[in-house]
């Protein structure tokens, strides 16, 4: 069933690039991939990394990430399990730099020191408004757009006017434009400037190497590929609880550089406030 008014490939792409945000925007879930980013650890010493989470907490967070394919389980024996990377999640590392370079150029600066993580989840809670993937694309396909025609295009089983609330709060987050009341709506600088981080999600999430984003048929930079290439779904990697062969040495992953000093500088980030309508994109 189609979920926008878009063609099938690009509505296919929005439903992807949506349920990989789900799985990666609920808060700590980031946070707990980049601890995981390195050799296997046990439950003990995920937890001690996040002394400010209860355990059943803790455990909700890894059975989540588990069940999106992105966290492995293994039981060793009865006292030994341990938790890594599947492909997928390592795949998606290169991915994150993307958004804090985003965030860097297009957020508004932070008062005090900010850590690349908290640049990540400040990033993640703009993309995941009601229904910002669907009015991103259709901006981008489009270009500028009345809302009459974008809630057509966007939401085209709602009323024409739902189109508004989410629209007001693009256009004070930064990522949507317009002239006032009445006129039409185009993407903002910092809404064009998402095209790398799209793109890249879009592909990891079409289970493609992340080399191939700059030919993504919306947001790439090179577009003479074939749209289809993003039009099918690709399944979720499911979880493995098998005992890891032990002829087969585990190759750590390598961390970012930007991750091995500020991953935990700031415990309890502040989520962003409502941005202004003009001056950046406030946090």
């Amino acid at each position: 069933m189609s979920l926008t008014g878009l063609p099938a490939d690009n509505d296919a792409d929005i439903a992807r690039v949506s349920e990989a945000l789900a799985m990666i925007t609920p808060r700590w879930n980031v946070r707990i991939l980049l601890a995981l980013s390195g050799p296997p650890l046990r439950y003990s010493e995920i937890a001690n990394s996040f002394s400010w989470l209860h355990n059943g907490q803790m455990h909700l967070k890894l059975r989540s990430l588990c069940d999106a394919g992105l966290v492995q389980r293994s039981e060793h024996d009865a006292r030994n399990v341990t938790y890594g990377h599947t492909g997928r999640a390592t795949s998606l590392l290169p991915v994150l730099p993307l958004i804090v370079s985003w965030a860097e150029q297009y957020l508004e600066p932070p008062e005090g020191e900010q850590s690349a993580i908290e640049q990540i989840e400040d990033s993640l809670t703009l993309l995941t408004r009601r229904h910002a993937a669907a009015i991103l694309w259709t901006l981008k396909g489009r270009g500028e757009t009345s809302g009459r025609a974008l809630a057509a295009r966007a939401i085209p089983t709602q009323q024409w006017t739902n189109i508004y609330p989410p629209l007001r709060q693009m256009v004070a987050d930064g990522l949507v434009d317009t002239d006032g009341k009445g006129q039409p709506y185009r993407l903002s600088g910092a809404g064009e400037g998402l095209a790398p981080v799209l793109a890249a999600l879009s592909t990891w999430s079409a289970g493609q190497p992340l080399t191939q984003a700059i030919r993504h048929p919306v947001w790439g930079q090179d577009r003479t590929a074939d749209s289809g290439a993003w039009a099918s779904h690709q399944a979720r990697t499911p979880t493995t609880r098998t005992r890891p062969d032990p002829a087969v040495p585990t190759q750590p992953a390598q961390r970012p550089k930007w991750q091995d000093t500020d991953l935990f500088s700031h415990p309890a980030p502040a989520r962003p406030a409502p941005a202004l309508p003009s001056g950046g994109i406030r946090r």
